[in-house]
């Protein structure tokens, strides 16, 4: 029998900016330690502004600089996610809330803040969208980049 898979979704409001990037830096670490073939990973939004989207220019830009592939389509989360995902992680509290509200009765994934997992706090992944520059991608880009290797660490 096939070994059951662990799975993680990353959440943030619109996923173009924050969930995307945390995906992308998440399946990079789990590539890194040949743990591929034991991971789902995805990412979606709580609300449905971006659907079928690419990602933010500067979050590719972002993760063009630190040579961590990117390729993802902005979606809604949906029910399914609730029982499909062992993890689900939003990136504030706004996004918290939204998943506990849109979470079925028969929700088994665990809903938790992904900067839990940064040693060096802060436990929020500030929405860099509605910066000038690409300053907020690079710090969003660091936060996940330590949360990402802490709960892998963890789980591993």
């Amino acid at each position: 029998m096939a070994e059951k898979k662990s799975s993680a979704l990353f959440v943030c409001l619109g996923n173009i900016c924050r969930s995307p990037i945390a995906e992308a830096v998440f399946t990079h670490y789990v590539k890194e330690q040949n743990l591929s073939e034991k991971w789902i990973i995805d990412s979606a939004a709580t609300a449905d502004y971006h659907t079928g989207k690419s990602p933010d220019r500067r979050a590719i830009k972002c993760m063009k600089r630190h040579d961590i592939p990117m390729s993802h389509k902005a979606r809604p989360i949906i029910a399914e996610d609730f029982k499909n995902f062992d993890y689900i992680f939003g990136m504030d509290e706004n996004n918290i809330r939204d998943l506990k509200r849109l979470a079925p009765k028969n929700s088994t994934a665990k809903i938790e803040l992904l900067g839990d997992y940064d040693p060096e706090g802060p436990c929020i992944i500030r929405d860099p969208y509605y910066d000038d520059g690409d300053e907020g991608f690079e710090e969003v880009y660091q936060q996940c980049k330590r949360c990402c290797q802490a709960f892998l660490n963890k789980v591993s």
